[in-house]
């Protein structure tokens, strides 16, 4: 069972292994991002902040795109999915930011935990297909390939850093405050 805190989010294992431990600060911070976008509506997940053009709805799109980049095609070498698999990146490098305002709130939502979803699994078949340790399928021009340990610490990187986005655009939209 696993200890959640005030905002229902999965509080990291205190000691455990490191896969688990890794996974369950992946976990805790997708919580922190559903609680920053949970309960809002297309204009709170449009709001900006100053001069940035960045929106709720944008980086959940957007982390719904890092989740399948990063799990399925690198990790696994696959093919990108819908909607991924349709978009002009040279066109619009930004598309999964840009295209959220055409998208409605239960849309954005079911996006991203259906790609949270399928990047469980797919950890899940790496962890036992060579454990932390095991290389990406994908590689960079170098030949080099990041192991999932890599991938796992990226994705926690990731997540903190829009993280700290997503405080400043909730709290500009209805005042939500907290870590």
């Amino acid at each position: 069972m696993t200890d959640l805190d005030e905002q229902g989010r999965p509080e990291p294992p205190l000691a455990s292994d490191e896969a688990a431990t890794l996974l369950g600060f992946l976990d805790y911070q997708r919580a922190t991002l559903a609680w920053k976008c949970a309960g809002l509506d297309a204009s709170g997940l449009r709001a900006t902040v100053g001069a940035s053009s960045m929106t709720l709805g944008g980086m959940l799109k957007h982390l719904a795109y890092v989740e399948d980049s990063w799990f399925s095609r690198w990790l696994h070498d696959r093919n990108r999915q819908p909607p991924w698999d349709t978009v002009d990146w040279k066109a619009d490098p930004d598309w999964d930011w840009n295209s959220a305002a055409e998208d409605t709130p239960e849309q954005l939502h079911a996006l991203w935990r259906e790609a949270v979803a399928r990047s469980r699994t797919l950890v899940a078949e790496a962890l036992a297909d060579g454990g932390l340790e095991r290389p990406a399928r994908r590689t960079w021009p170098d030949g080099r390939a990041p192991s999932l340990r890599w991938i796992l610490v990226h994705m926690i990187e990731e997540y903190a850093r829009h993280n700290g986005h997503a405080d400043l655009l909730r709290e500009s939209v209805d005042g939500l405050t907290g870590e």
